[in-house]
């Protein structure tokens, strides 16, 4: 089941509480106005009683009643009574049949079929040797029947109560929380374009006060100013570094030539000079790799794309990669399985350094003995590479690092040439040109390298597809 997003729960349970306590109010509210419109009923009908006595009249020794005695005022039907309950004059509801005793100034509450109805009987004496009883009878079912119509209405409007309750909720929450939204885009823009100068700039509206998200989101700019302002200083660091080194592991590497030359060297010596030497070369190699990801990461590394013969290229550089490795005695073989004629737009220097380094890669972390193939092929828009081993393999969980600079999955092979700068440069050098690259391995059975590049000329616009990719992998 899909997890409910905050916006969605906040909504039902403001809903559900809006709805109980609206459900419990009408209940409470019905209960009482029940009690409320029968205690109104009754008091009607009582004092229609005792408003209709001055109705009656005594002349020449006869009862008269006014005219209004005969009408049904507020519902209440009135009938008047001699001593011996022989009715006299009035009227009686239809439906009320029955003939209940008189009950002097007491309202009864009586059942005639399906019917109710409230009774209330009155004496009166309108002369002094006469005594007659005025009775009043008003409908229990009809004030029910119209309490009841009330409520059903307000059962029916209860849903959609229910309904804009939900409405109302929704769009108060999402308003509540557009902040967090704009939050979250910002952090989304920030990955995708890898532009930590982005900021979230939440400002309170005209006569509110900072809430805890407005406090939230300032906190949160402040902390990418302080990440901006970090990274440009390692960034910085760095190239000024690679800048300084540059020119004493020159100078060694030229003593160390100099040293060479000199045929009055000891055995011993020459040995320990050609160690120097070749120290201050894995270093120059290293420098020369940080000042390229530095100018990567500043933006200040252009391609200069043109049509090129990868096919060759290709070989070529699986052929000299096999003169090292005879070189190094390692005795690993390099297999080409290229395809003729294919070419493409692509920067011809990066193109070589990015398969130099896959390749020696996977010769310096093959067995003696190992193999290792190199293939090319296209379908017309993309090309496609391998640089298939048989060596140690990466561990899984080692897998998404490789990509990052200076990680090691091998950190037991620390004495080696390679600074763990090599796939961080290749992956640049892939989405520059606006590929891709990924892996697959099997410790102890080896690793397969795969990447993709398009045929067609790109366009201007996404020539710094590649830096930008390249500082996002940095945050």
């Amino acid at each position: 089941m899909k997890r409910l997003s905050i916006k969605l729960r906040l909504t039902i349970l403001y809903s559900f509480f809006m709805i109980l306590l609206t459900g419990a109010a009408l209940a409470v509210l019905f209960s009482l106005s029940s009690r409320e419109i029968l205690a109104s009923v009754q008091t009607r009908l009582e004092q229609q009683v005792q408003e209709s006595v001055d109705d009656i009249r005594i002349r020449n020794g006869e009862l008269r009643l006014d005219s209004d005695f005969y009408s049904v005022a507020r519902d209440v039907y009135l009938s008047l009574y001699d001593e011996n309950m022989y009715f006299l004059y009035g009227r009686i509801p239809r439906g009320f049949d029955s003939q209940p005793d008189i009950s002097d100034g007491e309202i009864r509450r009586i059942r005639d079929g399906s019917l109710e109805w409230y009774v209330y009987d009155m004496s009166f004496r309108p002369s002094d040797d006469r005594t007659v009883y005025v009775r009043g009878i008003t409908s229990v079912s009809d004030a029910e029947e119209s309490f009841s119509v009330t409520v059903r209405f307000a059962l029916i409007l209860f849903p959609g109560m229910a309904l804009i309750t939900g409405i109302v909720g929704y769009r108060f929450t999402r308003r509540t929380l557009l902040p967090v939204k704009r939050i979250t885009d910002t952090v989304k823009k920030i990955r995708a374009d890898a532009d930590l100068s982005q900021r979230i700039g939440l400002e309170p509206g005209r006569g509110r006060n900072r809430d805890e998200i407005y406090s939230m989101a300032e906190t949160f700019d402040g902390m990418l100013g302080e990440l901006e302002e970090t990274f440009r200083r390692e960034k910085q660091f760095t190239s000024d570094v690679s800048h300084e080194l540059r020119t004493p592991v020159s100078v060694i590497l030229a003593q160390c030539g100099a040293c060479l030359a000199d045929e009055s060297l000891t055995e011993e010596q020459r040995s320990q000079i050609l160690l120097i030497q070749r120290k201050a070369k894995e270093m120059s190699e290293m420098i020369s790799h940080l000042l390229f990801l530095s100018r990567a990461d500043q933006g200040r590394q252009p391609l200069n794309r043109e049509q090129v013969d990868l096919s060759g290229l290709t070989e070529m550089a699986a052929e000299e990669q096999q003169m090292l490795a005879e070189e190094s005695g390692n005795g690993v073989k390099i297999e080409c399985r290229i395809r003729d004629g294919i070419t493409a737009y692509v920067d011809e220097t990066f193109y070589i350094r990015m398969l130099i380094n896959l390749i020696s890669n996977a010769v310096y972390y093959s067995g003696e003995g190992s193999t290792v193939t190199v293939s090319l092929d296209s379908d017309g828009e993309w090309i496609t590479g391998t640089v298939t081993d048989n060596g140690i393999g990466i561990a899984e969980e080692d897998l998404p690092h490789i990509w990052e600079r200076f990680y090691r999955a091998d950190t037991s092979r620390s004495g080696g040439s390679h600074s763990g700068l090599g796939l961080s440069m290749v992956k640049w050098i892939v989405q520059a040109h606006g590929g891709s690259i990924d892996v697959e391995s099997t410790p102890g059975e080896g690793s397969v390298f795969t990447f993709r590049l398009p045929v067609a000329e790109p366009d201007p616009a996404r020539e710094s597809f590649g830096q930008k990719n390249e500082k996002n992998e940095n945050l």
